[in-house]
């Protein structure tokens, strides 16, 4: 089932045209991986999908539904979760407490935050910190985590909203390059799990191409490619403006 389906979104700023007529879709359980080099407008792609920018041109759907003109709030409420380049985390709190909010927020409870909320929704919290492998770090602040602890921790405040689409923007920067691959496995079986739709940038093509089921890559705002790892590693086009030695 398509889950997301983008259509010939544009998008301009004064002269320059980040994004030119990309169509996109991803279905249920499916990781799609959106690459291209540095400016090729996929920064801007994912802000046109999360509300966060208005398209010029073009349509997006969320499970049939039009999102043209809803907020990013109200499209995380429909069932859309992001994760960021950089954690977003409050390094104050603990693990638990920062799933705790998200879980708030998704049951319209943010009023009760400094009435007992750390009482509230531990169970759930735990639940979701033992998906990502952070149940036993659950009291501890967040400031004092490794990077990659950090980025499960997002993945569980992602998860809070049980979303059906989960966008990541560089979901492994800054960590590790053992820590990439199992980041990555780890979005890709709670997709494949519960049937999450994924479309994740990501700069590794090690990641890339271990990862994804499919492969969309832009360049100068334009899709010039799409299929599968195989198919795309072996695209004359995508090999001259941004593979390269990757290939």
């Amino acid at each position: 089932m398509t889950v997301l389906a983008a259509r010939n979104l544009s998008k301009s700023f004064g002269g320059v045209q980040a994004v030119r007529g990309v169509s996109l879709s991803v279905a249920s359980g499916e990781l799609l991986a959106l690459i291209g080099p540095n400016g090729a407008g996929k920064t801007t792609c994912f802000n046109l999908l999360n509300g966060q920018l208005a398209p010029d041109a073009g349509e997006i759907e969320f499970e049939g539904r039009s999102l043209r003109g809803l907020a990013p709030r109200e499209i995380w409420r429909l069932g859309v979760g992001r994760t960021f380049q950089v954690t977003a985390t409050f390094g104050s709190m603990t693990v638990r407490e920062n799933v705790q909010m998200a879980l708030l927020s998704h049951h319209r409870q943010l009023s009760s935050l400094f009435a007992r909320a750390a009482q509230r929704h531990v169970a759930a919290a735990d639940a979701l910190l033992e998906r990502v492998g952070m149940r036993e770090q659950a009291g501890r602040p967040c400031a004092v985590l490794a990077y990659g602890d950090l980025k499960r921790v997002e993945l569980a405040v992602a998860l809070a909203n049980q979303p059906r689409l989960l966008l990541m923007d560089e979901p492994t920067a800054g960590m590790a390059p053992g820590e990439r691959g199992e980041l990555m496995q780890l979005a890709a079986d709670l997709a494949r799990g519960s049937g999450i739709a994924v479309l994740f940038t990501e700069h590794d093509m090690d990641v890339v191409f271990a990862h994804a089921d499919r492969i969309v890559v832009l360049s100068d705002g334009e899709l010039i490619a799409q299929g599968s790892p195989q198919e795309v590693r072996a695209n004359a086009a995508v090999r001259a403006v941004y593979l390269g030695s990757h290939a």
